[in-house]
């Protein structure tokens, strides 16, 4: 015979396992935006670029640093909890890339075209503060004639 003690522990239960369920398979991380999923591409000057997320500290540092190169048509895309100075640097770096600032409403805030392996130790970092920031292959602003203030866009 189940008593109505029995049913409220398991309905409590079943409420507390898809609570937890919830919290583990939902995304908070620095890599969505709330309500959406994991980033897999970023729609930037009419192109769609696939793009790998850096979005925890160790990735960020990482970066592209020690990758031979960078297909056309693909991207890193920085990912941080919240919008602040980002400064970047092209530390071991093995070829030139375009670098673009985003804020927290998509707007693109600053360019870097043609940062070179050989400018490093000199640090890039914009006057306002950026939440996102793309590395894409050297030449691409330009080529797509990308400008501050233009809109991206992110599909999950």
């Amino acid at each position: 015979m189940v008593t109505i003690n029995k049913i409220i522990y398991s309905m409590l239960a079943v409420v507390l396992i898809a609570m937890v369920f919830w919290g583990v398979t939902s995304n908070s991380k620095s890599d969505s935006v709330p309500n959406a999923g994991p980033i897999k591409q970023v729609h930037i000057g009419g192109k769609v670029l696939d793009v790998n997320l850096a979005n925890t500290p160790a990735l960020q540092e990482q970066g592209l640093s020690g990758v031979a190169s960078l297909n056309k048509g693909t991207g890193m895309l920085f990912v941080f909890g919240e919008m602040g100075s980002r400064p970047f640097w092209m530390k071991d770096m093995n070829f030139p890339i375009d670098i673009i600032w985003i804020d927290e409403n998509f707007k693109i805030v600053y360019i870097k075209s043609n940062a070179t392996p050989e400018s490093y130790p000199e640090i890039f970092v914009p006057t306002v503060e950026a939440k996102y920031v793309l590395e894409v292959v050297s030449g691409f602003a330009t080529e797509n004639k990308i400008k501050e203030g233009e809109t991206v866009l992110f599909t999950f």
